[in-house]
């Protein structure tokens, strides 16, 4: 299959619904990590028009984790209800021995074309984004195309932003880029007009809904699993940081333009069933590390809290 000379990424703010849930799920992560870094969570959060709904599955020894006030200092004051078991007896029997909490496929993704190490449309989408949040600390979408490294079209939609204001801040951004733009650039500023009502207000979010968005756009395949709201003994979590790491390490080792990583699991079981490499498109078995869960979680550190922060722009 021909490369596509098109490639289009998009960000979302802080503030968006979906954005939201998986900032309380993390946040309630975080809490119980800081009393107890073995801590068993996978939190789920859906929300929308003044009712927020937290379940899943919490063993840990944290004691008076306040779910309510978390909400409230995320999501402003809504109604909260809460739905929250301990973690399966026969899920916890195949964790407990250090195997993986779930099975599980994980990619890891680096490129040179960008100082980040992702692609450059990704980079592209976030950097707007965070751009226009400084002004407008509201919910927000933007969406960048580019072709062979040209800025081919930009989409911005900010809540409480006026179509004008908005281009202008846009325009403001793209002369601060080493990156150039098409003598044929489009603007899609608010393009259905100007809103004020955004968030929850407008919409209902979901953590783990916004899989391009945490990983690396829409151009590197995703393995499948959400991050937000799961400890580190959970796979999708771990090894996908792990991926990362690993597909860093051989992009800066080799000197090369372009590393995927797959990683895959079965429950229960500490080494991963795939442990594989593709280096500017020659494939090898991935040696050096330790890939039990365990392992990652250690070379890491990922068992202190860290994960709020990383729900709100992507996690790498």
């Amino acid at each position: 299959m021909p490369k596509p000379i098109y490639h289009t990424a998009e960000s979302v703010s802080p503030q968006h619904p979906d954005k939201i849930c998986d900032q309380i799920s993390d946040a309630i992560l975080d809490a119980h990590l800081a009393q107890d870094p073995f801590a068993r969570v996978a939190v789920d959060v859906a929300g929308g028009h003044g009712t927020i709904f937290v379940t899943g599955e919490v063993s840990s020894s944290a004691q008076d984790i306040d779910i309510a006030a978390i909400v409230t200092r995320l999501a402003g004051p809504v109604k909260v209800i809460e739905a929250i078991s301990t973690q399966s007896p026969e899920i916890a029997n195949g964790v407990d021995t250090g195997g993986a909490g779930d099975q599980g496929i994980m990619v890891g993704y680096a490129t040179n074309e960008t100082p980040e190490l992702l692609p450059l449309e990704y980079v592209l989408a976030r950097s707007l984004n965070q751009y226009l949040y400084k002004k407008w600390p509201f919910d927000g979408k933007t969406q960048v195309t580019v072709k062979d490294g040209v800025i081919q079209t930009v989409v911005a939609s900010f809540q409480h932003a006026t179509q004008s204001d908005l281009t202008a801040r846009v325009k403001r951004w793209l002369r601060q880029q080493s990156t150039p733009t098409s003598e044929d650039l489009a603007l899609h500023i608010n393009p259905a007009g100007d809103w004020a009502i955004g968030g929850f207000d407008a919409d209902a979010g979901l953590t783990g809904r916004k899989l391009a968005v945490d990983n690396y756009g829409p151009r590197i395949p995703v393995g499948g699993g959400a991050f937000s709201g799961k400890d580190p003994s959970k796979v999708d979590r771990s090894a996908a940081y792990a991926a990362r790491q690993i597909a860093i390490d051989y992009l800066k080792n080799r000197r090369a333009k372009e590393v995927y990583v797959y990683l895959a699991y079965a429950i229960g079981y500490d080494q991963p069933v795939e442990a594989s490499v593709i280096i500017d498109g020659q494939h090898q078995k991935i040696t050096g590390y330790d890939l039990s869960p365990n392992g990652i979680i250690e070379w890491l550190d990922l068992r202190r809290p860290q994960y709020e922060a990383r729900a709100r722009y992507g996690h790498f």
